[in-house]
């Protein structure tokens, strides 16, 4: 998870958990690695809790004056190669605008502003995945400023976080986010918004099984 540094469970904490008398010893101990879980988790407990409980994310949907939408690269173990719409999951007490607004910073690499209210709501579930495999992705629409041009400095088209405009969804999108497909360069896009905001209140949508 951003903003914690990768970490494996040597065989000492291993044996913590092994000597450990009742869940509330291991608990503890566990508790006793999070410095401050607002700031994000160490890896592996942050892994650990994905395959427990759903994870909450929101992705900013940025279109230009032209209509192309602004994606990244992504690579990573889990969810593979491919382009995604930039988004991030929401903190311990971390507010949803907070959160975008860091998604922004990190992954956009700009302030922005974007609407208050999302355009859509997804649950997203992979019966075949169980790290990181139930998410409830809220989508927001993202507003920039004129002629704006990513700034890929120090990264190829291949590297983790490149931007790029698209006037068309691309064939090589993340599994993940094959969800939003209509959206992404489609000049339907508002009638997709607003069919998903008719058929289903608050515009949310019905399970995505992946």
């Amino acid at each position: 998870m951003a903003g914690m540094p990768k970490t494996r469970w040597s065989v000492s904490v291993c044996e913590c958990i092994m000597n450990a008398q009742t869940t509330q010893e291991i608990i503890d101990f566990l508790e006793g690695r999070i410095p401050d879980s607002t700031k994000g988790l160490p890896e592996d407990i942050f892994l650990f809790i994905s395959r427990t409980t759903p994870l909450i994310n929101v992705d900013l949907l940025v279109k230009d004056e032209n209509g192309r939408t602004l994606l990244a690269w992504r690579d990573d173990p889990i969810h593979g190669k491919g382009w995604h719409v930039p988004g991030g999951i929401v903190r311990f007490k971390e507010t949803l605008e907070q959160r975008l607004r860091k998604v922004a910073e990190t992954e956009i690499r700009i302030p922005m502003d974007f609407d208050p209210t999302p355009a859509a709501i997804h649950e997203i579930i992979s019966p075949s995945r169980k790290t990181r495999g139930h998410f409830i992705s809220l989508l927001y629409r993202g507003r920039l400023s004129r002629g704006f041009t990513p700034k890929n400095v120090n990264l190829s088209v291949r590297d983790n976080g490149y931007l790029q405009w698209h006037e068309e969804c691309p064939e090589e999108m993340l599994k993940a986010h094959e969800i939003y497909r209509s959206y992404i360069g489609s000049p339907n896009e508002e009638d997709s918004l607003r069919s998903d905001a008719k058929k289903f209140p608050q515009a949310k949508q019905p399970p995505k099984i992946l």
